[in-house]
């Protein structure tokens, strides 16, 4: 408890739990649906070599590489949020597994979704 100078009184702050991030959540989800995505692009390019499965290999592959971009902006900007110093009565941020956990998804699931779209095209050259 702080005084008041002058005044015989004092300030309380109360206390204010917790949250959650929820830029950190959303990398998590993001990196999750990269990784995702990315298997559907080696399924595609694999599984359909002879029906055309490049093209689809490489919408998905375009998709798979945007969310993992997407995971890891917003686990870079929840790391952020959630390394930012707050005022005592302010509200104070957790989950920094979350968003490293979503920046690590994000970039295996985009570099899945390249590699995949890579062997596809492989195997439709020849």
């Amino acid at each position: 408890m702080e005084s008041v100078s002058g005044t015989p009184f004092g300030v309380v702050y109360l206390d204010v739990p917790p949250v959650t991030s929820g830029l950190a959540i959303g990398a998590l989800v993001a990196g999750i649906a990269s990784v995702l995505v990315s298997l559907l692009v080696i399924c595609f390019g694999v599984a359909f070599v002879n029906e055309g499965g490049a093209w689809a290999s490489g919408a998905f592959a375009a998709l798979g590489l945007l969310a993992g971009v997407a995971a890891v902006v917003t686990g870079l900007l929840g790391q952020r949020q959630i390394r930012r110093p707050a005022a005592p009565s302010a509200v104070r941020f957790t989950g920094r597994g979350l968003a490293v956990a979503g920046i690590s998804c994000g970039g295996a699931g985009a570099l899945l979704s390249l590699l995949g779209l890579g062997l596809a095209l492989l195997l439709a050259l020849t």
